[in-house]
């Protein structure tokens, strides 16, 4: 069974914790042994779930699950911490391409995370606006 390490974006992790009849890869990537992540990512995730619950695609079950998913999850992972040099990242990469601010946060610590030497360090996502910016800095991109 294949392993899926590298540096997750919130989008990816969203998946690994609510039960939405996940699809092969996510059902594998939830045995990754090594995920990494911006130090924002239980915000970002955070709010997704809530955003689930109010728009009924989870129950308030599903939710304190997901919770404890997340959790089990933070215990495990590696966490690029918010420094200068992610902020100033994030500010350039916003610049060169067409990122929000969260993302340019999220793409700023996965370089930081590669030491900004991103030769084929695997990123994965679910959003195609971000994936196609990692790509371009050097990422092997896997889009769940």
């Amino acid at each position: 069974m294949r392993k899926i390490d590298g540096f997750w974006n919130s989008s990816a992790i969203v998946p690994l914790c609510v039960d939405q009849g996940a699809s092969p890869i996510v059902k594998t990537a939830r045995k990754s042994q090594s995920i990494s992540v911006c130090w924002g990512t239980p915000v970002k995730v955070t709010s997704a779930f809530a955003r689930l619950l109010r728009e009924s695609q989870i129950s308030n079950r599903g939710l304190e699950s997901a919770l404890q998913r997340l959790s089990v999850l933070e215990n495990s992972w590696i966490e690029v911490q918010p420094t200068g040099r992610v902020r100033e990242l994030a500010c350039w990469l916003t610049q060169e391409h067409p990122l929000r601010a969260a993302d340019g946060l999220q793409l700023a610590a996965a370089l930081v995370w590669s030491q900004e030497r991103p030769r084929n360090p695997l990123f994965i996502c679910l959003d195609g606006r971000l994936a196609q910016a990692a790509q371009a800095e050097g990422f092997s991109v896997e889009v769940l």
